[in-house]
């Protein structure tokens, strides 16, 4: 099975867990500054104005199958009060029997920045959990904030590779499809983060995820300008 990518939006709900669980630490990770969406290419400094500690945030939470980006998204979502919105249950909505193809794909990640930017019209903060496995869907979502007003933060969780096997063995009646293979798989096309973010370690207890989260939060609030510059 080739899987190429792939949320009803809604706030999560405290325990709600549906991706649980390939590498260490966390921490902060500084890279480029350039943004792309839409076909056009712009400097992050381009924007005029400066995004404020109590603007809205459009979080995205990245990385392959299975290493915990649900468990993630949904602990930033209850830590800013935010709809998460994922590419699983988007894929699901807009195909009930998903094919996993490019265009397929490219029809889910259009519907989930539509869903995000419609959220934070609404002045709410929003958390996109998908793969986001290229360098120009995290550079699209990162503009999007921007562009409409948001803080971006971008979360790549990981999760050691023999955590990931037995957390994908047992799930059940989740949204997403991938299986182990479907994580080797897309782990190794999944390109570097060159942007500023976090790095979230999913190895370990949820309450260990949720604390290393919180630490971010925290962090990007105390500079909220740390994705801008």
């Amino acid at each position: 099975m080739t899987q190429r990518e792939g949320s009803r939006g809604g706030r999560i709900a405290e325990g709600d867990t549906a991706d649980s669980g390939a590498e260490g630490d966390s921490g902060t990770h500084t890279g480029s500054a350039t943004a792309e969406a839409d076909g056009g290419t712009r400097s992050a400094g381009s924007v005029t104005g400066v995004v404020g500690a109590e603007d809205p945030s459009l979080v995205v939470v990245c990385g392959p199958p299975g290493v915990g980006k649900t468990t993630v998204a949904g602990a930033a979502a209850r830590q800013l009060d935010a709809t998460v919105v994922r590419t699983d249950v988007v894929r699901k909505e807009l195909f009930p029997e998903p094919t996993y193809t490019d265009g397929e794909t490219a029809a889910v990640y259009e519907e989930l920045f539509d869903r995000g930017r419609e959220r934070v019209a609404a002045g709410e903060s929003v958390v996109l959990d998908g793969t986001f496995r290229t360098v120009a869907l995290r550079d699209r979502a990162v503009a999007a904030a921007r562009e409409c007003g948001a803080r971006p933060r971008v979360f790549r969780v990981v999760c050691a590779e023999a955590t990931v096997r037995e957390r994908l063995a047992s799930r059940e009646a989740d949204a997403s499809d991938a299986d182990f293979e479907i994580h080797r798989q897309i782990r190794r096309e999944f390109e570097p983060v060159d942007c500023d973010h976090h790095r979230i370690d999913n190895s370990g207890t949820t309450s260990e995820t949720r604390r290393q989260v919180g630490t971010a939060l925290d962090a990007v609030t105390a500079r909220p300008d740390r994705l801008d510059n």
